[in-house]
């Protein structure tokens, strides 16, 4: 079966008026300029406070199952939930080579586009900016808990997606969904949610 071209539209609202139409007339538009003819198109409307999406869920399944050649989005923020959740599509975008294409804003990470490496060295850079600081925040809520003589015990080896995890349960992601974005069991998800939750009360 040939690779598609994923089409990913969202809209967040609170009463359901907002439409992806005029997103998706301009990427459509976008994608016959380009000569990109097999197309899907996944759309979710959901309300800001809801974390799930399942048409993106969708796409990413087929992402790793190789049906996609490439995404395109009208902006940027149409994809991630938050600032995290993009870091983490972008990271697995790059790792599947899968370019990320934002057709209002010139976002391009194809491999044919002169200016994509940058663009994607920028995106990268972004995203290690917002872990650091997530894991700077991590770091000082710790500090902080043994100044006030909590005993946190040896480091987990689940430490090194802690700041992931509780990142995107900052974020109202449930357990189940934290464990598929990052591939982990959602037992090392409970334990590191729960370990949180103990420092936290103390």
């Amino acid at each position: 079966m040939s690779s598609k071209t994923a089409i990913y539209a969202r809209v967040s609202t609170a009463n359901g008026k907002q439409s992806t139409d005029s997103q998706l007339l301009e990427v459509e538009k976008y994608c016959q300029m380009r000569g990109w003819a097999n197309l899907e198109i996944y759309s979710d409307k959901v309300s800001g406070a809801k974390a799930t999406r399942p048409a993106l869920d969708r796409m990413v399944k087929d992402m790793r199952s190789g049906k996609v050649e490439r995404v395109v989005a009208f902006k940027l923020d149409r994809i991630g939930r938050s600032l995290t959740h993009l870091c983490l599509l972008v990271d697995e975008m790059s790792n599947l080579g899968v370019p990320l294409i934002c057709s209002s804003q010139g976002i391009d990470t194809s491999g044919n586009n002169p200016a994509s490496k940058l663009q994607l060295d920028v995106l990268k850079a972004v995203c290690e900016f917002e872990r650091n600081l997530i894991k700077d925040r991590v770091n000082a809520g710790l500090n902080a808990a043994r100044a006030r003589g909590v005993r946190l015990g040896r480091p987990s080896t689940l430490s090194s997606r802690r700041d992931e995890v509780l990142a995107l349960k900052q974020q109202g992601l449930g357990l189940r969904e934290i464990g598929r974005q990052l591939n982990i069991p959602i037992a090392s998800v409970c334990k590191i949610v729960n370990s949180q939750k103990q420092v936290a009360d103390n």
